[in-house]
């Protein structure tokens, strides 16, 4: 097969080295529609874009099934994305609707997608984001509580997807999220110890889960994390020798754990020395 025309737009050129001609060459054979038939630059209604450097079959494409594909032919060729949100191919409705012009977008409200309907929730205003609070697919309502916040998020607490309520754990307001302290998913839990106010973490002290507890530990004030001193896992104490207050260490000096009891000895040590070093300047003073 003859190699492509040096200097014509979209093609490549003689000095291309080996090794980028055998990945253009596979870009080439690679290059097909979303029913798995070769791209046909020859049958596309927009050649003359490619005649014009505007797009690259196997780069570029607006045909191709290649989510990636699409996005770069948009990209160059913006103006083209409205037109692309009533196609049957579902992927280039949805990367169309990343780049389409806003005032085009409430229709996919209702598309059969839910990767296209997601795709519109990140750029639709706010009222009609809020219809779709109830959509069938978690891949909408992760998108959707991604854009809300404040008593936007209320529905969606209860939701049955657990991503959904992670995603409520990190977009709420941390006064507001002892609601979430006791759900059943520990990933919810541990997004809420990692941001809920000081006055419900000491209750999440005695959450179920070594990991939720061990994030308490890392946010508790130091005072505080006497009620960690005794958790049944090792690490969560290990963590609470590590911060609590020098004058709570002895809690820890016969814990079961060598690494807690070495740990917890250190602290006691500098803070000694420490105390010796301030009483011994104040004298000196």
């Amino acid at each position: 097969m003859p190699g492509p025309a040096a200097g014509h737009p979209g093609r490549l050129g003689p000095a291309l080295s080996l090794k980028r001609w055998g990945t253009a060459m596979s870009d080439l054979e690679d290059a097909l529609d979303w029913q798995g038939t070769p791209v046909d630059c020859n049958a596309c209604p927009h050649r003359a874009i490619l005649a014009a450097g505007g797009c690259e079959p196997g780069k570029a494409c607006v045909v191709d099934r290649r989510a990636s594909r699409i996005d770069r032919f948009f990209k160059a060729n913006p103006d083209l994305a409205n037109e692309a949100l009533r196609a049957p191919y579902f992927v280039l409705r949805a990367v169309a609707a990343r780049r389409a012009n806003i005032f085009h977008l409430p229709r996919l409200v209702d598309d059969p997608d839910a990767e296209v309907r997601a795709a519109a929730v990140e750029r639709l205003p706010e009222r009609f984001v809020l219809q779709l609070r109830a959509d069938p697919d978690p891949r909408v309502r992760v998108a959707v509580a991604t854009r809300l916040q404040g008593a936007a998020l209320m529905p969606l607490l209860s939701d049955s997807d657990y991503f959904v309520r992670v995603i409520v754990a990190r977009r709420m307001e941390p006064e507001s999220l002892a609601v979430l302290m006791h759900d059943d998913a520990v990933d919810v839990r541990l997004e809420v110890a990692r941001r809920i106010a000081p006055d419900g973490l000491r209750i999440m002290a005695r959450d179920e889960d070594a990991v939720v507890r061990l994030m308490v530990a890392e946010r508790l004030d130091p005072s505080q994390l006497g009620v960690l001193a005794t958790d049944a896992d090792w690490r969560v104490r290990y963590r609470v020798a590590e911060r609590i207050d020098p004058a709570l260490l002895s809690k820890l000096m016969d814990d079961t754990e060598d690494d807690v009891r070495d740990m917890a000895r250190q602290r006691l040590e500098r803070h000694v020395a420490e105390m010796l070093r301030m009483n011994g300047e104040s004298q000196d003073a």
